[in-house]
């Protein structure tokens, strides 16, 4: 009877343990999603756009998580890529907005025809196509020029801050091709669908939120593979990871490119819904930007990156329209804070009340130390004094 008991119980102990418990992060996306999912329902269509916005940022910062927070990798000119797609997206929507005419800014050039390299755009699916192909070339060449020759650090990140300086330069100085300084704007029409229309922006805002659940998906999976777990020894100890016999450069150069390809996704996304694009986008302060999402989101975790990426965006709207003269002083103060109060990010503060009772029992510690030590002094002390 006690046999047939314990068998029972153990065959309900392994049924129990093989239901899989949602992680906390898991849990913290699924409530983002369906959040954003309800936001249609709820605000104007003006915050529609905006927080449609929003997501197109939160899907680079996972694309950056993906190479800082679990490679290692720092890059300072992530807008180099976000930019490439956007730019590659817009040269599409300026030819269907002209239509059978050239672009404004060429005909002011005095262009008389289409550049050549311009006119296949003019076909959707190649600029889909284009969309990822440029930032993943880009991405692999600069990768294989650094990682191969072991340039990691802040070496590196120089060289994308670099790098992202030289395309926004060159934006700007090729004004017959790109439009220069005022870049592509004046968008009409996206596969034919108005971009003023309502639904248009609502299909627009929902296709933004299935790739960031898709993007989402995708990393999740891959860092928790094999693959993943190699780009974290390669974050830890890269010199120990080569010595164990992984060629640390080619999937520092995997997670480079996959991180360029988001963000050019994310990129074309964000033009079909703002509706223009310029150098200034592509500089080296919105990269630097980037960043910060990441770190006030909690690096090394997918879904704090969203969650940074959506709530200081906002913050910066809404600071912005409250208080215009100090909203860059009010958004400093946030990411302040954050870092000096939350190193681990926004993901962490489910452990704040555990340091805090980790704080005051050591305090209590100490004192309780302070008190039983203080009769050993008085009685030493007498000792001595009864001596003399």
């Amino acid at each position: 009877m006690d046999k047939l008991k314990s068998a029972a119980t153990r065959a309900a102990g392994e049924k129990t343990a093989g239901v899989r418990v949602p992680s906390k992060k898991t849990v913290v996306a699924v409530v983002i999603f369906a959040l954003l999912a309800l936001a249609p329902f709820v605000l104007p269509i003006f915050r529609v756009s905006l927080v449609g916005k929003y997501m197109c940022f939160a899907i680079i910062a996972v694309g950056l998580d993906v190479i800082w927070g679990y490679t290692g990798i720092m890059s300072l000119g992530h807008g180099v890529y976000f930019g490439l797609g956007a730019y590659c997206m817009a040269m599409y929507l300026k030819l269907e907005a002209s239509g059978a005419s050239l672009p404004d800014f060429m005909i002011w050039s005095g262009f008389d025809s289409l550049p050549s390299w311009w006119a296949p755009f003019a076909n959707p699916g190649f600029a889909l196509a284009m969309v990822i192909v440029v930032p993943v070339v880009i991405a692999v060449i600069v990768g294989m020029l650094t990682f191969l020759n072991r340039i990691r650090g802040v070496y590196f990140a120089i060289i994308s801050q670099a790098l992202a300086m030289a395309l926004s330069v060159m934006l700007v100085g090729s004004q017959q091709y790109t439009g220069g300084s005022n870049g592509l704007t004046d968008f009409s029409t996206i596969f034919g669908a108005s971009l003023d229309s309502p639904v248009t922006k609502l299909v627009l805002y929902y296709v933004t939120l299935g790739i960031l659940i898709a993007v989402f998906a995708v990393c999740s999976v891959l860092v928790g593979r094999r693959v993943g777990k190699i780009l974290v020894a390669i974050r830890d100890s890269e010199n120990r990871a080569r010595f164990t016999g992984y060629n640390t450069a080619f999937f520092k150069v995997f997670a480079y490119a996959l991180s360029a390809a988001i963000a050019g996704v994310a990129g074309a996304l964000y033009v079909s819904q703002v509706g223009i694009i310029t150098p200034s986008d592509v500089a080296v302060a919105p990269s630097i930007e980037m960043i910060v999402w990441v770190a006030i989101g909690g690096k090394g975790t997918l879904v704090g990156p969203i969650l940074g990426a959506l709530l200081v965006n906002w913050v910066k709207t809404f600071a912005s329209e409250s208080f215009p003269d100090l909203w860059n002083y009010v958004l400093g103060l946030v990411c302040v804070l954050v870092i000096l109060f939350l190193p681990g990010g926004l993901m962490s503060l489910g452990g704040v009340p555990a340091r805090v009772r980790a704080f005051v029992a050591a305090r209590k510690g100490e004192q309780l130390a302070e008190s039983h030590d203080e009769p050993e002094e008085k009685l030493t002390t007498k000792t001595e004094g009864d001596q003399a």
